[in-house]
């Protein structure tokens, strides 16, 4: 196989793959690599890019958002408020169908909204202030709420992590806590099981019977314009093996390419970087805060003032204008956000961090961090963190996984020695991330939260407060109130901003800007 170094040595790459696509006709077929292997298959039970990805091929979601980030109707023609804010009436648009041919109905919106309120962050916001999901016929939705919820639109209508995706009630009825696999949404692509291998590829073709709006599209909102009969995605783990397969035209679509091949990829011209997130991604290191030591605010607080973040962006990133020291648990650059860990993160030195570990109640316990080796940018972080680790005199196990099996690993509440974890690495795209009730990485809700079980009631309160807030000055200071707790609390470590690049074949046109790929309105120039 064609490792790293063979192919930045070389100025041309050879064909080696055997690719069914490549036999097809290939303008009606659109060959995409995806940045990591598809494991989970629902979008309402894990927030992992590549599983959203996957998720906005085959399902739609009631609002989107445009170029300007605000709520546009998508499944939805639009929607009305009752005088006092309490009900609201959500008209789905003519001409919806399910990939099984069943028209979509308002119950089954109403299902889909009920369970990924039990799942997402801001859902779970929305469905602490909603008294039912319900319908009135099969073209109208009503949520009846228990308080005025001003931002319920920005809920439903988020375009990551998780989305409010629609499915069929019959889907949409399984518990939260476990996984859809019959893959039936209403969405631009329908999902090939059949030729589903997991580890290798995965099969989309085109929906004959979705209607898309007549807008432009812009992020997940518009016109989702279907230019290709087949969109199959194969799985390429080695970045190099990746790369090499898109100069040699036997694949379009890279979503991501390694910093140290992107010099390769600007010089060919046949080939284009494409950054499709402009507001980048935040690295995060997640605590099990179920188990010793994490469960401890003292130790986790030493990790923080441990941690400097220049070193985790220099390990993913070639320059230095794509990449971004953000001393907050929330993205900077986004609005409201503050670097209130200025003159805290990255303040302790090795020895003095080992004296504030001893003096916070470290007792030796066994640190195991998952570390995916296949998602090279996590695989960096989860190294360096466990150096830092050693080096401050922590006990550390580094399990190396591929990332299908860290996605399944970090979900369990085991101890240590039955197959749980102390950390894992991550990261999230800045839009899904940027206000208290969006934030999973920050939120309080112990069980019902993001993975690692942080709770705490004081930062509950204040995604309330912020919520409910009367005015913007309110909500302004409740947000930096927010971002306080968050630095005291520390249920992550913030390990950077940065901005990467994905690459394509030139002749695609039309990608449009997202925290994901999206696959519509691309057409083969």
């Amino acid at each position: 196989m064609l490792n790293r170094r063979t192919f930045l040595g070389s100025t041309a790459a050879v064909p080696f793959l055997s690719l069914p696509a490549v036999a097809q006709n290939r303008a009606r077929v659109l060959r995409y690599v995806p940045g990591t292997n598809l494991t989970v298959l629902d979008p309402i039970f894990t927030p992992a890019a590549v599983t959203i990805t996957h998720g906005y091929c085959v399902f739609d979601t009631l609002y989107g958002v445009d170029a300007q980030m605000k709520a546009v109707p998508q499944m939805a023609a639009g929607h009305s408020v009752s005088d006092d804010g309490l009900t609201w009436e959500i008209t789905l648009r003519d001409g919806l169908k399910f990939h099984d041919g069943e028209p979509v109905r308002a119950r089954d919106c109403a299902a889909s909204l009920e369970r990924w309120s039990k799942r997402d962050s801001f859902g779970q916001a929305l469905g602490a202030a909603t008294e039912s999901f319900g319908f009135k016929d099969d073209k109208t939705i009503v949520i009846k709420l228990t308080r005025r919820f001003g931002r319920l639109l920005d809920a439903i209508g988020k375009p990551h992590s998780s989305p409010a995706m629609i499915m069929p009630e019959r889907l949409a009825k399984t518990s939260p806590t476990v996984q859809v696999t019959e893959m039936v949404g209403s969405g631009p692509f329908r999902f090939v099981q059949g030729e589903y291998v997991s580890g290798s590829r995965m099969v989309y073709e085109k929906f004959a019977d979705y209607v898309p709006r007549s807008e432009a599209p812009a992020w997940t909102s518009g016109g989702k314009v279907v230019h290709f009969d087949r969109l199959e995605w194969q799985v390429l783990p080695d970045p190099a093996t990746a790369a090499a397969a898109l100069q040699a035209g036997e694949v379009d679509w890279l979503a991501t390419v390694l910093p140290d091949l992107v010099p390769t990829i600007s010089r060919n011209r046949q080939l284009r970087l494409f950054r499709g997130d402009p507001y980048g991604v935040q690295s995060v290191l997640r605590f099990n805060h179920l188990l010793p030591p994490f469960d401890k605010v003292a130790v986790r607080q030493v990790v923080l003032r441990a941690v400097e973040q220049l070193p985790f962006i220099q390990s993913i990133t070639a320059r230095p204008e794509d990449g971004e020291v953000c001393r907050s648990l929330y993205p900077c650059g986004m609005p409201g956000v503050t670097e209130v860990g200025q003159g805290v993160m990255g303040t302790l030195d090795v020895e003095a961090a080992k004296r504030a570990l001893a003096a916070a109640g470290y007792n030796g316990e066994r640190i195991v961090i998952l570390n995916p080796t296949d998602i090279a940018t996590i695989n960096a972080h989860s190294l360096l963190v466990g150096d830092l680790l050693q080096r401050i005199g922590m006990n550390v196990d580094m399990q190396s996984l591929d990332w299908g099996t860290v996605v399944q690993r970090r979900i369990s509440k085991n101890p240590v020695e039955r197959g749980g974890w102390s950390i894992a690495c991550t990261n999230w795209p800045a839009i899904s991330i940027d206000n208290p009730a969006t934030n999973a990485t920050t939120r309080g809700q112990g069980d019902s939260g993001w993975w690692g079980w942080f709770r705490d009631a004081t930062t509950e309160e204040l995604v309330q407060k912020w919520l409910s807030a009367a005015s913007a000055e309110e909500a302004n200071a409740t947000f930096l109130a927010a971002q306080q707790r968050a630095l005291e609390m520390v249920p992550s470590v913030p390990l950077g901003r940065t901005f990467s690049d994905g690459a394509m074949r030139a002749d695609l046109q039309g990608a449009l800007a997202g925290s994901v790929q999206m696959f519509w309105n691309v057409r083969r120039g």
